[in-house]
């Protein structure tokens, strides 16, 4: 295995929501390192905390969220910083030029107001990437041209109700890109779009990644799309990491149950299978979350301990992670 040179690190995470109906534990403890020029995937059904865990890096927790605890350390080129202590102003510099996302839905993401060329623009000429505007537009067009967008020319013009759900996208990864970030945070890039242009858009960001040198975490419940894009895996049930390791392990050996589950409900398309399985039960209420193992409602490997105490995450081999009584005691 590869020596990790870390450049981000979330250490003991918790977020809570305060709703009316109770506070909502989203959170429990989360920590994970992302290695520098690695793809990193934090993979889970809906509702498992990935998108949270993500925004929470730079403080993006929408209401009423709130970052209870925990360390967010980005290792810059002169130093090592806590993203959760900075001052919002310093904060700023970093997100969006250093760090940057693509959000899950395109549409919501860009505003309708305003041509793509100037959302593009706007972002350099804001963290002062580009320092005069049209000089900016320009540099847009070789932006939407990077990322394969057709006839940047004209498009750069357009509004975002006058493209497609793949220029979209593209548009997106191109405001994403346009100030050359070290990380880039895809959240679901792929879910509103058909499986053509699924497969552009991901061929799109392993190129990029590979040109421009990016460390990218990917948000995903798509366990094929994990297999295929990324190099190390974190599994996320009910605001936990319950296991963590390579591609190659978590596929090849996976140890918690619920990674365990998740791959039976996939099809193989190598193997015959009359009848995929579903994991049984539904997931918990994180107002009342279940004590102990947050997953062992719907365990088939169930004991005493699972239901007291959490299981913390244990590495089983070189790498490989799980959360879990059946390697813990």
């Amino acid at each position: 295995m590869e020596i990790c040179k870390p450049i981000l690190e979330v250490r003991d995470l918790y977020v809570n929501f305060y709703t009316y109906a109770g506070i909502v534990k989203a959170i429990d403890g989360v920590s994970f390192t992302v290695c520098e020029g690695e793809t990193f995937c934090l993979v889970g059904e809906t509702g498992c905390g990935k998108t949270v865990t993500s925004r929470a890096i730079t403080r993006l927790v929408p209401e009423p969220g709130r970052i209870e605890k925990g360390e967010v350390i980005y290792y810059t080129p002169y130093g090592k910083i806590n993203l959760l202590e900075l001052p919002e102003e310093k904060l700023r510099e970093i997100r969006g030029k250093e760090i940057a996302y693509i959000f899950q839905d395109p549409a919501a993401a860009l505003d309708p107001l305003y041509t793509i060329g100037y959302q593009i623009a706007e972002t350099m000429v804001e963290h002062k990437t580009v320092p005069k505007w049209k000089e900016a537009f320009i540099k847009a067009i070789d932006v939407l041209r990077s990322v394969l967008m057709p006839d940047p020319e004209k498009r750069v013009k357009a509004y975002p109700h006058e493209l497609s759900g793949g220029m979209k996208q593209r548009s997106v990864i191109g405001i994403g890109l346009s100030n050359q970030p070290r990380i880039i945070i895809a959240d679901e890039p792929t879910s509103y779009l058909d499986v053509t242009i699924q497969a552009q858009i991901m061929d799109l960001l392993r190129k990029l990644k590979k040109e421009k040198k990016l460390t990218i975490i990917l948000i995903t419940h798509n366990m094929g799309l994990v297999a295929e894009m990324c190099d190390r895996v974190a599994v996320m049930y009910a605001g936990n990491i319950v296991e963590l390791g390579t591609v190659e392990q978590v596929f090849k050996n996976p140890l918690h149950p619920y990674t365990k589950g998740l791959l039976r409900a996939v099809p193989n398309p190598l193997t015959k299978i009359e009848k995929l399985e579903a994991i049984p039960g539904t997931v918990p209420n994180l107002i009342y979350p279940p004590p102990g193992c947050r997953f062992h409602p719907r365990c088939s490997y169930t004991m005493d301990i699972c239901k007291r105490e959490k299981p913390r995450l244990v590495e089983v081999e070189p790498g490989h992670h799980v959360a879990c009584w059946l390697y813990s005691r």
